[in-house]
């Protein structure tokens, strides 16, 4: 029984502070060693880096039940490797993946009372992040960082069931050319809030962001990679050096491989998406949210035939990789960390 006071069939997406977090400092030259703290507050000098010019990457991934009881997580490697890639692109030292690991198995480990049961639908969700806490005013990278690992419980993405959302091709870019757009820092998700803010005036779930170098090849949307469905089962994600290359995307197009669909990796235009039969949003949030529109400045692209519900290739997709994470499904080995 749970000693924690969490309405588990009322969770949403919001922070709730737990019992344990992960802390590590870089000072002179190197990451000194990590551990938990039961202090969820971060002091900073009024000059730290973070604060006047935006050094800071991070990851999302969770900790779940799986149906038989285990607690788990879904490819923890690949959010230390794409840490390390992030961090490098904003000149910031990067975590070893060896303490990015332990920090998780800390965090999930002196937390489990916090992680959802399996019946709920939610999981655990894990925030990794570095920022800049070295007081700087001349513009160039902080001299010290810190390493944090928090968890916040949430539930299931699709609580009310599964509903397609309605998407507008937006105004806006999201990323620049030869930017940052592929890497997973705040400063991107920050330039995409003015206009996710402006498409919610408007009446829409989110935004389609273009190509900023043509804008006419479809990217992602603020924060997530999208996966469509061709009317012969082809599978295509869009390929750009701007896009955040998405671990739930790589799994999915690994999983659809291997139930023998074909998968097409490349630019997607604008006006391809007329010939989709399905269109889906891939993350760590959702896995994937199916998308029933796209409206481009009044012309209207409609996904599974206008019908209020996931596509039956995007659903197979959904149930196969859900199951992996939840122990119902065998999964490619590695692809699950236990944790005792």
């Amino acid at each position: 029984m749970s000693k924690v006071d969490v309405d588990w069939n009322n969770l949403g997406f919001n922070y709730q502070p737990i019992s344990q977090r992960y802390v590590a400092n870089y000072r002179n030259g190197k990451w000194e060693k990590g551990g938990l703290t039961d202090d969820a507050n971060v002091v900073l000098n009024e000059c730290a880096g973070i604060l006047q010019y935006g050094q800071q990457v991070f990851e999302g991934l969770k900790a779940y039940h799986t149906k038989d009881g285990r607690v788990v997580t879904f490819r923890p490697d690949l959010n230390a490797s794409r840490l390390v890639d992030s961090a490098k692109r904003l000149e910031m030292p990067p975590v070893p993946e060896e303490m990015f690991m332990e920090a998780v198995e800390a965090v999930v480990s002196a937390n489990k009372e916090w992680i959802p049961p399996y019946e709920s639908g939610g999981s655990l969700y894990l925030r990794p992040y570095i920022f800049a806490t070295g007081p700087v005013i001349g513009v160039k990278p902080a001299d010290e960082y810190q390493f944090r690992l928090f968890g916040t419980p949430v539930g299931s993405y699709f609580k009310g069931g599964v509903k397609p959302i309605t998407l507008c091709v937006s105004d806006f870019d999201r990323a620049a050319p030869h930017g940052t757009g592929h890497i997973k820092a705040g400063l991107n998700y920050a330039m995409s809030l003015h206009a996710y803010i402006q498409a919610h005036s408007k009446g829409y779930d989110e935004n389609l962001f273009l190509d900023p170098g043509t804008r006419t090849y479809v990217e992602e949307t603020g924060g997530a990679n999208f996966l469509f469905v061709k009317k012969d089962n082809t599978i295509v994600t869009p390929k750009s050096d701007s896009i955040l290359p998405s671990i739930t995307r790589r799994s999915l197009v690994q999983l659809a491989e291997n139930l023998g669909f074909k998968v097409e990796h490349r630019k997607v235009a604008l006006t391809e998406l007329a010939d989709f039969a399905e269109a889906g949003l891939c993350g760590t949030a959702a896995v994937i949210c199916p998308v029933g529109k796209v409206v481009d400045h009044g012309k209207e692209y409609v996904f599974n035939e206008g019908k209020d519900t996931m596509g039956p290739v995007l659903t197979k997709l959904y149930e196969t990789l859900r199951g992996i994470q939840l122990g119902t499904v065998e999964g490619p080995e590695g692809w699950i960390r236990e944790y005792k």
